[in-house]
């Protein structure tokens, strides 16, 4: 094994705990439709993602050497800058955890490495080539290219399917639901745990552990694969439920074309070597999976403040990754600060979070989130169905009075007692 200084294993140390905000953070892509619909069980599912996950993690490295080879220049960075990059990233994602907002773990990661390299060596040590086309470029044209195939999906799929058996096609898409999200998981592991090999792959090369332009080493491959599986497994419950059910509501079709158009967005990328984010994939397949189904509705509500987390990710998280670096900057004491504050601030995040416990026994409740002007509209024209009496109907017109019957002679008064 490579030889290890202290702030070598302190930024690999770290590097795994981004790995695993990454999992519990990142675990709505795959399971929230599946979770929401009622294919899997919540358990059952976080279970079945991270053994998927960590099996993804083995099928691929060209996302690691896009990070590790592509992104800065790795003959100038030092272990303290990659550090750094990594504290932006990990209050990022427990951050956007706290409120339940699905924002993208990858870019936090770029965002944080973009900052800290710029603090340390100035813009020239970050390739501007590789940023725009395999980290930028994708994160605006892949929630639209998703959210399109899903869209289309789901339209197809009612159109062929509309005559069918109500129960009997609700079963053979719930199947097809778990092996989509099956898909989406193993395309998660795939792309997402390669970031952190590319992470830790970077810190080795700076630290001189191994040579440049090597791939990322055995155990890199499998630590960065179990740290996402147990992440994974732990389950991010604030965003599946925001996932499953503050963006729009699905049925278990819906649910399949969603994961279906993001499992294959997200391979296809894996395979180009693009830093794809799965949460931008996701949240465009589930909004088109939505928007795809007749009377369907997304709740742009949430869609918009999810918007404004995606375009906040990169310059928030570079904004604290430059800042780590100015400290670490200083010389270990310096290092030992943002260390220390690092964990402070995960722990005061984790103690609120307390406030308003959300987990497998209450993801699947409803949000409370408003249905919007557009789905309040459609609600109001639309009439009951037939035979459902509205609770909140009332009659503006008295009944009228009734007579009694002449022939019919009234009732003796009640015998007083």
């Amino acid at each position: 094994m490579e030889s290890f200084s202290l702030i070598l294993a302190i930024v690999v140390v770290t590097a795994l705990a981004f790995d695993f905000t990454n999992g519990f953070h990142d675990t709505a892509n795959a399971m929230a439709t599946t979770i929401s619909t009622g294919a899997l069980k919540p358990k059952i599912a976080v279970a079945m993602s991270a053994v998927l996950n960590l099996v993804g993690a083995f099928l691929s490295v060209e996302v690691a050497n896009t990070i590790s080879k592509g992104l800065v220049d790795e003959t100038g960075i030092r272990p303290e800058v990659i550090f750094a990059a990594l504290v932006g990233a990990i209050l990022w994602n427990l951050l956007t955890w706290l409120v339940g907002l699905p924002s993208s773990s990858s870019h936090a990661l770029m965002g944080g490495l973009v900052g800290a390299t710029v603090a340390s060596a100035g813009f020239g040590a970050v390739h501007g080539d590789v940023l725009v086309t395999k980290v930028l470029l994708p994160a605006v044209a892949a929630p639209i290219v998703a959210g399109l195939a899903s869209l289309l999906a789901t339209r197809f799929s009612y159109g062929v399917g509309g005559t069918a058996d109500g129960e009997a096609t609700r079963k053979g898409y719930r199947a097809g639901q778990i092996a989509s999200a099956g898909l989406v998981s193993l395309a998660h592991g795939t792309n997402d745990a390669q970031k952190t090999m590319g992470i830790i792959t970077l810190a080795l090369v700076a630290g001189g552990s191994i040579a440049p332009g090597s791939n990322p080493p055995t155990w890199v491959i499998l630590s960065a694969g179990l740290a996402i599986a147990l992440g994974t497994y732990i389950g991010g419950w604030r965003i599946i439920r925001t996932m499953g059910k503050g963006l729009t509501d699905l049925e278990p079709r819906q649910g399949f074309a969603a994961q279906t158009s993001a499992a294959t967005a997200i391979l296809a990328s894996s395979h180009l070597g693009f830093s794809l984010s799965t949460t931008h994939v996701v949240s465009g397949s589930v909004m088109g999976a939505g928007l795809g189904r007749k009377g369907g509705v997304v709740r742009w509500s949430t869609a918009t403040r999810m918007f404004v987390a995606w375009a906040l990710t990169l310059p928030a998280a570079a904004l604290v990754g430059a800042g780590a670096e100015s400290v670490t900057g200083l010389g270990d004491w310096g290092t030992a600060v943002v260390a220390v504050f690092l964990v402070a601030a995960s722990a005061a995040i984790w103690k609120i979070s307390r406030r308003e416990v959300v987990d497998h026994t209450n993801v699947v409740e409803e949000t409370g989130e408003p249905a919007g002007v557009v789905t309040t509209a459609i609600a109001a024209v639309t009439p009951p169905p037939a035979g459902i009496v509205s609770e909140d109907l009332t009659a503006t017109i008295p009944a009228p009075a009734t007579e009694p019957s002449p022939a019919a002679p009234a009732a003796p008064p009640a015998a007083a007692v």
